[in-house]
């Protein structure tokens, strides 16, 4: 995205909510953007634990 739209959508963002609802959705995105980050991580982690077990258990049967 080019700055000069990031800015138009920043100024209509600060239009609609106004300055003192900012700050509040700002923290809003970024612990939703922080709990979608750890449930992917999470979901990878359990991915591997089962590739890490497959693999183990094929090995074991050669």
């Amino acid at each position: 995205m080019e700055i000069p739209g990031l800015i138009l959508i920043l100024v209509l963002v600060l239009i609609v909510f106004g300055p003192k609802k900012l700050p509040e959705l700002a923290r809003a995105v970024g612990q939703s953007l922080r709990e979608f980050k750890n449930s992917t991580k999470g979901l990878i982690e359990d991915d591997k634990e089962l590739i890490e077990e497959i693999v183990k258990s094929t090995d074991s049967k050669l």
